[in-house]
C-alpha cells in the first residue's frame, strides 16, 4: 500500500505502547514531511537514550549508567523496608507526585494474562523474589512489607494474585492497594487525591 521503507517505518510505530494502526500511519507521515535536520536529531537522541541511559540494579527503574543506582534507592530517609511493586516507571512516578509514600520501589516491567503464559517470563519476578530474600545484599534492610500496586485492569489483577500466590510462602507482609482506584484505571492517569486514597487504605 505504501513504499517500503514508509511501511517499515510504520510497523515499528505500531509497535509501541498504545499506538495503533492509524496513529502509527500518523507518526510516519509526519516524519516523511519532517524537516531532515529534525529527523536526524530525533534519531541522535534516540542513539544518546540507548547508550547513555540504563535500569537501576536494585529497583529497575531508568538512570544514568554512570549513576548505577538510582535516587531513591540511595536515600537513606526512606523507609527502606516497605517495598511498593509496580508494573511501569510511570506507575512509580504518579506515586512519587503524591508524597504520600516514603518507601522504596521494585518495577515488574510488565503485566501477565491468565491466556498467555509466555508472560510469566517477561516480568521480573525471580529478581523480586531475590530482592525480598536478599534485600541486605544492597545495603537495605530487611523487607516487612511488599505493597503490590498493579494497576485496576484485567491484566493488573491478573499479575496481583499471580504475585500473590508466589510470595505467599515468604515471611513478609503483602498488600495490596485500596478500592480508591476504579476497576479499568491505571496508576499512570489516577488523580493524587485517589492514589493518596487507595495507599492510605491498602490491606
Amino acid at each position: 500500500m505504501y513504499p517500503s521503507p514508509l511501511e517499515k517505518i510504520i510497523r515499528h510505530f505500531s509497535k509501541l505502547p498504545s499506538v495503533g494502526p492509524r496513529a502509527a500511519t500518523r507518526f510516519a507521515f509526519h516524519c516523511l514531511s519532517a524537516p531532515k535536520e529534525e529527523i536526524d536529531s530525533f534519531a541522535d537522541t534516540l542513539k544518546e537514550m540507548k547508550k547513555n541511559v540504563t535500569l537501576c540494579k536494585i529497583c529497575f527503574r531508568s538512570i544514568l549508567k554512570e549513576e548505577g543506582v538510582c535516587k531513591i534507592c540511595k536515600d537513606k530517609k526512606r523507609k527502606r523496608d516497605t517495598l511498593c511493586v509496580v508494573e511501569k516507571e510511570t506507575d512509580l512516578l504518579s506515586i512519587e507526585k503524591t508524597s504520600a509514600y516514603q518507601g522504596i520501589y521494585f518495577v515488574l516491567g510488565g503485566t501477565v494474562s491468565p491466556l498467555r503464559k509466555k508472560d510469566f517470563k517477561k516480568i521480573r519476578t525471580e529478581e523480586l523474589k531475590e530482592r525480598i530474600k536478599n534485600n541486605n545484599k544492597f545495603g537495605l534492610p530487611k523487607i516487612k512489607e511488599i505493597i503490590i500496586a498493579t494497576n485496576q485492569t484485567t491484566e493488573g489483577e491478573a499479575t496481583a494474585l499471580y504475585l500473590m500466590r508466589i510470595l505467599e510462602k515468604l515471611d513478609v507482609k503483602k498488600t495490596r492497594l485500596g478500592r480508591g482506584l476504579s476497576t479499568g484505571s491505571e496508576l499512570e492517569y489516577a488523580d493524587e487525591e485517589t492514589l493518596i486514597s487507595a495507599l492510605k487504605g491498602r490491606k
